[in-house]
């Protein structure tokens, strides 16, 4: 049955402004403030690999200057009236939050639609942020976690867009131009595909006529269509990489597979099965199993990230280096256990409670509630989907987890990066 205290069909307002945008507003007025998140197809899956990192320096020069203002003239703005705007990349998508009392929504607004439509890359701060960019990339060349995650990628999803870092290389990142910036914008930026929600202190209707009134007449007829991201398949048989770092005391480790996507029918059943696996408690049973009984890592956990396209599922742990080839052993040992052995109906009901219980916790915030909103909207979900969310983590069986770890786990055709010194370097 759906629980009606939670936001859906009959409280969230869903309408397309004249431009096909389409706006979910929730009413919520606990305080007078008001949360703004946008999702813009666009992101990393354009990118060739000789311009890896264009999305996301592109996006870090959103607000570095408009054509109605510089970068001092942005950020005092918004710190005159105590608001926040950020935007960020990612594979599939550029995505913006904001913050501020409802009074300030026409300025925030403002302020969006001028860095979605009117950047200008000026040359200096296009500069200053490739600069930043790079000490990021050296600073990751020396991070064992980092660098375990960017082999895994490169490993686990060989030509593929996401084998790709995002962020860039140092050999891509000292190439990009503003006039390249500027193409993206105009080839990527448009309405096309575009969800705003937002929730607060504000009646739907005047969010409505506020969004209608800023981004309304934005029209790009030459935004091109984000493709969507190939299949992507296990590895043959089990494959392995080590980037050595020397001189480092812990090594990473970051194993998995391509995983569901977030529309798949049984998401719901791997997101479970993944919470046993490694989530739930102290990590779950990697965790219990890895850090806790046996002491092998500093930290052991997996992870499900399940998108529009085949984001993997892995399990990650930082470990001394003589501890690595037992710590990858008991992993694969806690897969292949919960593929070949039902779940208790306690240790089942336990993740359960933890999943639907956490829900709430997450909702109590307007950010929290215009997130959930906007991923709603954007992997089709339905507007009713969190009222119906806790009767369908509930109706999860032993055998539908056992069914969902045998289909997207494996201890075999796994990809396995380590970063870090191996026992013995010097």
């Amino acid at each position: 049955m759906a629980d009606l205290a939670y936001p859906g069909s009959h409280n969230i307002q869903r309408q397309q402004l004249t431009n096909g945008i389409t706006a979910l507003v929730y009413e919520n007025f606990a305080s007078q403030s008001v949360v703004i998140n946008g999702i813009l197809p666009a992101g990393s899956i354009v990118e060739p690999r000789s311009q890896a990192g264009l999305a996301s320096f592109t996006t870090s020069m959103l607000m570095r200057g408009v054509q109605a203002r510089d970068f001092a003239a942005i950020y005092e703005a918004l710190e005159s009236v105590g608001a926040g705007l950020e935007f960020s990349n990612g594979r599939h998508a550029i995505e913006f939050a904001a913050q501020s009392l409802v009074e300030d929504l026409d300025l925030v607004l403002e302020l969006i639609a001028q860095s979605l439509r009117t950047p200008t890359f000026p040359v200096p701060q296009v500069e200053l942020v490739r600069g930043q960019i790079m000490t990021s990339l050296q600073i990751r060349a020396n991070d064992t976690t980092r660098m375990a995650g960017l082999a895994f990628h490169d490993l686990l999803y060989p030509n593929h867009p996401y084998g790709q870092s995002i962020q860039g290389y140092f050999d891509t990142i000292p190439h990009l131009t503003r006039q390249d910036m500027a193409d993206y914008h105009t080839d990527h930026f448009g309405p096309r595909g575009m969800i705003i929600g937002v929730v607060g202190a504000i009646k739907a209707e005047t969010a409505i006529v506020k969004l209608e009134a800023t981004l309304g007449d934005w029209i790009n007829p030459t935004q091109k269509s984000t493709p969507s991201a190939p299949d992507a398949f296990r590895p043959p048989h089990r494959l392995r990489q080590h980037v050595p770092i020397p001189d480092k005391r812990q090594a990473d480790i970051v194993l998995g597979l391509p995983g569901p996507l977030r529309a798949a029918p049984d998401y719901l059943d791997a997101k479970l099965m993944n919470t046993i696996l490694g989530v739930f408690g102290m990590m779950g049973r990697i965790g219990e199993n890895v850090r806790e009984k046996q002491g092998l890592a500093y930290y052991a956990y997996s992870q499900l990230q399940a998108s529009i396209g085949p984001s993997p599922w892995y399990a990650g742990a930082g470990v001394s280096p003589e501890n690595i080839d037992k710590a990858i052993q008991s992993i694969l040992h806690e897969i292949d256990r919960i593929q070949n052995e039902p779940v208790p109906t306690a240790e089942l009901a336990d993740s359960q409670a933890y999943i639907t219980g956490s829900m709430p916790v997450g909702l109590e915030t307007n950010s929290g509630l215009v997130n959930a909103i906007t991923d709603m909207e954007y992997y089709n979900l339905g507007l009713d989907y969190l009222q119906n969310y806790p009767d369908l983590i509930q109706a999860i069986t032993p055998e539908r987890v056992q069914a969902a770890a045998q289909k997207y786990l494996s201890t075999e055709q796994i990809a396995i990066a380590v970063a870090g010194t191996v026992n013995g370097e010097q």
